[in-house]
């Protein structure tokens, strides 16, 4: 890839109470990596636009940072939209582990995966967090297809061995089984032919605790630990998840992984709706991160996260579509459910309650900060120098048409109104081109 320089408006978060929309050019170098940014009316904006290499953004477009997406079970999409609402056993034991113990066909999920990845290019997705299923092969199939269509993606091999808990024809036989298959996936992916740049990493993935033996839990941290890997799993994610934990460790999900040696720096707890302000605090002191799901919460957790607590805490947290507990593939539809999900914590749903004592109050989050979980936000907890379009980062970022679809944004709309209106409106069908790392993924 060649180095070349992109000139338009961009709207980005400074801060999550902070979007800046700017007349801009970046020089992107060919790693990708944005060199320098300028603004309209500068001498180094015109020095800019004067390369041989310009792409000029129309004037009816607008550049944004492309999305991370911190948590998606890859194997459940074909079930996308299905069983929601049956009871979180039924919903797992009658149909989802059943359609995931079909990934022992690698075919078969090459035909889903072909589908999935480009589906999340054209929403928006430049950065993938995966949950994978317990077969390696059906595991590398996902790896390639990320590689083949540019995306950056972390794929996690998923480990589950407890005999009480999991269905006896899917999970691996024993804590070594699934340390072995670890340690070779994670050689695997390192060494797939084209991802000499790591543009998709292995992932270590208990699927969560109730799901796995103390012995190979205790095995994925050394493993984590000798092999320098990401760690990613769902923690306090309903009352009986929650409580199942307190009974069998003494204390909660967060201080178990910990123990356990998983809560490390850049993992990931997706659902985490459960976390006392003890729990937030030892997230942030391991540099580990939030995968904030507000679609799937509303099915299955029984809670909504307390994202103000979360943000005011400096909390690293980011977004997560949880496809097939969520049904929606779109991030930007997670950001609109993020925030509604927060005024009905912040106003309360019973209206036999006073309204004095049915929320709780100054929780809601605004459209804004729903902006940056879906952009930097996410990024930033995953460990991925994305999200700000500033130097030093990847260019990975969207053109959104600002009048297809139903969204509306007008050359009078400040930064905090194009984020509202971006939030509340953007959609597969308002996204043109996706940039990954400086390459061009979809036009």
């Amino acid at each position: 890839m060649s180095a070349f320089v992109v000139t338009g408006r961009a709207l980005a978060s400074r801060t999550p109470q902070e979007t800046v929309l700017e007349n801009v050019a970046l020089l992107v170098g060919d790693d990708g990596i944005i060199q320098r940014r300028a603004t309209c009316g500068t001498q180094a904006y015109q020095d800019l636009q004067s390369s041989e290499t310009l792409v000029r953004l129309p004037a009816d477009t607008l550049l944004v940072p492309g999305l991370t997406d911190l948590h998606i079970h890859a194997p459940q999409w074909p079930q996308a939209g299905t069983a929601l609402d049956r009871p979180l056993e039924e919903w797992l034991g009658t149909y989802t582990f059943p359609l995931e113990a079909r990934y022992s066909d690698a075919a078969f999920a090459a035909t889903v995966y072909e589908d999935l990845v480009p589906t999340l290019l054209r929403n928006g997705t430049t950065t993938a967090l995966y949950f994978a299923t317990i077969h390696e092969d059906a595991s590398l199939v996902l790896a390639r297809t990320c590689l083949k269509y540019g995306q950056r993606g972390f794929v996690g091999l998923v480990a589950m061995d407890h005999p009480d808990l999991c269905p006896p024809d899917y999970r691996q036989a024993s804590a070594q089984e699934a340390l072995d298959a670890t340690r070779r996936f994670i050689h695997a992916v390192r060494t797939l032919p084209g991802n000499e740049a790591g543009l998709v990493q292995p992932v270590i993935t208990p699927r969560f605790i109730p799901a796995c033996s103390d012995a190979l839990l205790n095995g994925l941290g050394a493993l984590a630990a000798e092999m320098n890997v990401r760690v990613q799993t769902h923690a306090s994610e309903s009352d009986w998840e929650h409580h199942h934990v307190l009974e069998r460790a003494g204390q909660t999900d967060t201080s178990a992984l910990d123990t356990f040696g998983l809560l490390r720096d850049h993992t990931i707890l997706a659902h985490a709706g459960f976390l006392n302000q003890n729990d937030r605090t030892l997230v942030k002191e391991r540099n580990a991160g939030l995968a904030h799901c507000p679609i799937s919460n509303a099915f299955f957790a029984g809670a909504a996260l307390p994202v103000r607590d979360v943000l005011d805490d400096h909390v690293h947290c980011g977004l997560g579509t949880d496809l097939s507990g969520g049904y929606s593939p779109s991030i930007f539809e997670n950001a609109r459910q993020a925030v509604l999900a927060s005024r009905m914590l912040e106003s309360g749903t019973n209206p036999e309650i006073l309204p004095a004592k049915r929320g709780l109050p100054n929780h809601r989050i605004d459209f804004q900060e729903a902006f940056w979980l879906a952009t930097r936000g996410g990024a930033e907890a995953l460990g991925v120098p994305s999200g700000q379009l500033l130097p030093g980062q990847a260019f990975d970022a969207l053109e959104l048409r600002c009048t297809l679809g139903s969204l509306r944004l007008s050359s009078q709309d400040s930064a905090a109104s194009c984020a509202q209106k971006i939030v509340c409106h953007a959609s597969p069908e308002t996204i043109d081109r996706v940039w990954i790392n400086g390459r061009l993924v979809k036009e």
